[in-house]
């Protein structure tokens, strides 16, 4: 789903659209942008925001029930981790 989301914004994304836990947010104006998807006249047309969270292993000892622990620095996604596995898995260009 992502990669089809991507393709309707011909596979680019800003750099200020990362945070600085790694997470990408962006917006598509119309529903009608993405590939393959049709426009119904019952539905209409509307926009989407898209939020995407990178974790890496072991990001569960923040949610878990017993003892939750909080995420070591070392742990976290950077931007540029991101950036990087955005570049590779989606061929995605960063503004």
């Amino acid at each position: 789903i992502i990669s089809m989301v991507l393709n309707g914004l011909e596979n680019r994304i800003k750099a200020s659209q990362f945070d600085k836990e790694g997470n990408v947010s962006f917006g598509i104006r119309e529903h009608i942008d993405i590939p393959g998807v049709r426009y119904d006249p019952d539905i209409g047309i509307f926009g989407m925001d898209v939020s995407v969270t990178f974790e890496k292993p072991g990001h569960r000892i923040k949610d878990r029930r017993l003892r939750p622990k909080k995420i070591p620095k070392h742990q976290r996604v950077t931007p540029e981790e991101a950036m990087e596995l955005m570049k590779e898995k989606f061929q995605v260009t960063i503004e």
